[in-house]
């Protein structure tokens, strides 16, 4: 008896199984890691391509504020053929709610967004399927560009910036984080209009 123990005392056949034991836990969560580290980029790039395919679209599509395409600016004391600038066009901004002016002057384009809206919406959520209505914001401003009682098409040739905020990640080892979901920065783009009367994207 007395050998038997001796010899289970020295014995060591059951050394790399303790050992790996003990690693497995470190091992696993650093796999998981570099993974949701992969996946993480991955969001981030498909949230951020869908911002800028947003604003790409939105600057050939007619513009998600209502009367904003067909509005003169000569009625607002803007001589014929004067630069639309910031004094004549503030910021226009919509969401899923509706449009509103967060800079005056905005002689119009308040109210509920256009089918333009929809159609960006739904242009985005192709990109990224994550996204929901809440999460998109269109702004529209002065850029100097554009003119006064242009026969042509939109007096204003705005500056279109898309916004997508309140983003989130889920990491596969969530446990980590209590809320469960890490939350993503606000994405932005901003182009100039090019084709608000675009028959093709329209």
């Amino acid at each position: 008896m007395r050998g038997l123990i001796h010899r289970l005392a020295r014995s060591t056949s059951g050394v790399t199984a303790g050992e790996f034991a003990l690693i497995l836990p470190v091992v696993l969560l650093f796999l998981l890691g570099i993974v949701d580290a992969g996946r993480f980029m991955w969001e981030y790039n498909r949230a951020e391509k869908a911002t800028q395919i947003g604003t790409r679209f939105a600057v050939v599509t007619n513009p998600a504020a209502p009367g904003l395409f067909a509005f003169d600016f000569t009625s607002v004391g803007v001589s014929a053929g004067d630069p639309v600038t910031s004094s004549a066009l503030g910021t226009i901004t919509c969401t899923s709610t509706g449009c509103t002016c967060t800079t005056a002057p905005c002689p119009t384009g308040t109210g509920a967004p256009t089918g333009a809206w929809t159609q960006l919406l739904a242009r985005m959520k192709d990109v990224d399927s994550h996204i929901i209505d809440s999460n998109v914001q269109v702004s529209y401003s002065a850029s100097g560009l554009g003119y006064a009682g242009d026969p042509g098409g939109m007096d204003s040739v705005p500056l279109v910036r898309v916004s997508l905020t309140g983003m989130t990640f889920k990491p596969f080892y969530y446990p980590v984080f209590r809320s469960g979901s890490i939350s993503m920065p606000d994405f932005h783009s901003s182009l100039t209009s090019e084709d608000s009367a675009g028959t093709l994207s329209n």
